[in-house]
């Protein structure tokens, strides 16, 4: 969900320059490779969070056992792709950070995702996000697509997203204004594993991953009807995780 500095080829060596913006990537990476990996990561992402649900619901009855299942996997499979895809696109897998991370650019003229960027990276990754619902339900033979019939409209699980997706977007800028983006494999997956238990919406906080829920019904889906206002309380989300970052991390004067 966020960019990671490649690897150093000296594990004793320390890089202490200055950490890019979330998804800033070199400019010799072409713009398809970055389309891919967040086409890939994001329904990597969605098929490990529907898979996990599935399978979670076939092991047990028990609600809290499936939700401790279903969160334990995304938070290993969630770090897992940020590491991986990170250094090639910025691992965003979410529409929301994509358009903070421009706004962000726009405003302060810095590194990070351009216009044409943006209109190639969110198209991506909801389709990503569609893909992989359909695959994992192929995996355990349910019905590739069969719209969600989990109601999620009601206001409190309204206020978890806002909460969820400002506390994603204060935790991936915290990090690229402290120079610290080399923690954000554990950092934002931990983030994510413990956003599903303290918010009631269970902390989506993705407009793609959102649409992409919304083909499967089963545990980790979402009713088409209660998608747009979900997104909607995403994008809240992120403009008020905004403002905490410049509050927050308000850079000095000079």
């Amino acid at each position: 969900m966020t960019a990671t500095e490649p690897a150093a080829s000296d594990a004793i060596a320390v890089d202490t320059s200055p950490q890019p913006a979330p998804g800033a990537t070199p400019p010799r990476t072409p713009l398809a490779a970055r389309a891919a990996a967040e086409l890939v990561g994001t329904a990597a992402l969605v098929a490990i969070v529907v898979g996990s649900g599935i399978q979670a619901t076939q092991l047990t009855d028990d609600v809290a056992l499936q939700l401790l299942a279903n969160s334990t996997a995304t938070v290993f499979g969630l770090g897992v792709l940020i590491a991986l895809l990170g250094p090639v696109s910025g691992a965003h897998f979410n529409p929301a950070v994509t358009l903070a991370e421009w706004w962000t650019a726009r405003r302060g003229g810095g590194g990070g995702v351009n216009a044409r960027e943006l209109a190639v990276y969110v198209p991506a990754q909801i389709v990503g996000a569609i893909a992989g619902a359909l695959l994992a339900d192929a995996m355990f033979g349910e019905p590739l697509v069969k719209w969600s019939t989990h109601d999620r409209s009601a206001g409190n699980l309204l206020l978890g997203e806002v909460v969820a997706t400002a506390g994603l977007i204060l935790l991936i800028f915290g990090l690229a204004r402290t120079d610290r983006l080399r923690f954000a494999p554990v950092a934002v997956a931990s983030y994510i594993g413990a956003a599903y238990w303290f918010t009631s919406s269970t902390s989506f906080a993705n407009p793609a991953v959102t649409i992409g829920r919304a083909f499967t019904d089963t545990f980790a889906g979402i009713a088409p009807a209660s998608v747009p206002a979900f997104i909607g309380m995403q994008l809240i989300g992120a403009v008020v995780g905004l403002a905490m970052v410049a509050v927050v991390f308000a850079r000095p004067k000079g």
